[in-house]
């Protein structure tokens, strides 16, 4: 990969409405779906190994519970967030095992693939040596539509240097399937403040760092295939402890994304 200058653009290449993050806040907690067979959307992370899923599921807490949350748990499990009002949001998160380079390393794609399909039960811890079988106790024969994935959603860490050949081929496995489902998908690019010294000086500077662009256009959008639009920046909570506003803003504009495809695959669909 050639050396990326880290002077900031002068102007975005796309456009952010930063300090507006109550807007997107307002909206999710007004979001409600209105298909009786399906209560949430069921949103799927997936990515290589240290893309930051569970960092991502932690962050959307933080910014909708308006306070720094404790860490997800890493089996295959549901997370849900709890409202004000001592009621859930209507949208859910899975969150797997990371890919990883080689076979028998890693979350299997067979397993994603029937965690797609809702034939994974909730607690179900994945075998990288084995993949889950019509036989298991893990395995779940007859999905409803809310066992179903409604989005699936890539995490890519842009502080690496270039996606794994081995990798890459499983998530673009993992794409196809997807797209053979009518899954709708996205990505989002998490990390990226660690690799690009204007970013971590200011987060409003996302969209004009030229490193970010080209994680953007390059990794996830030329090699794994995804749509520019369809690709979000993302900074998660990791050292804070107090909420930020911009990191909000980025997190708030992702989530808001996701549960909007997912109602509209929700109402197309089931």
């Amino acid at each position: 990969m050639p050396l990326i200058s880290f002077t900031a653009l002068k102007t975005p290449w796309r456009q952010v409405s930063w300090g507006k993050s109550t807007e997107d806040l307002q909206y999710v907690k007004n979001f409600q779906l209105q298909n009786d067979q399906v209560r949430h959307v069921r949103v799927l992370l997936y990515g290589p190994v240290g893309a930051g899923k569970s960092s991502f599921i932690n962050s959307v807490s933080n910014a909708l519970r308006r306070r720094i949350t404790s860490p997800a748990l890493t089996n295959y499990e549901t997370h849900n967030i709890k409202k004000d009002t001592g009621q859930f949001y209507p949208f859910v998160f899975n969150d797997l095992m990371g890919l990883e380079e080689g076979s028998g390393r890693g979350v299997r794609v067979e397993d994603i693939k029937l965690a797609m399909m809702g034939h994974v039960k909730e607690g179900y811890k994945f075998n990288p040596a084995s993949p889950l079988s019509t036989s298991d106790s893990g395995y779940n024969p007859s999905p409803s539509p809310e066992d179903r994935v409604h989005v699936l959603v890539c995490l890519y860490s842009g502080n690496t240097t270039e996606i794994n050949s081995s990798v890459l081929q499983k998530m673009k496995a993992i794409r196809e399937t997807a797209s053979d489902l009518g899954i709708p998908q996205l990505a989002v690019l998490t990390k990226f403040d660690e690799a690009c010294p204007e970013t971590e000086k200011d987060l409003k500077n996302t969209y004009k760092s030229k490193l970010v662009k080209r994680k953007v256009n390059f990794d996830l959008s030329s090699k794994l295939g995804i749509p520019l639009n369809f690709i979000l920046p993302v900074k998660n909570y990791s050292e804070e402890t107090q909420l930020n506003d911009d990191i909000d803003t980025l997190i708030l504009s992702a989530l808001r994304m996701m549960i909007d495809l997912g109602e509209d695959f929700i109402d197309s669909k089931l």
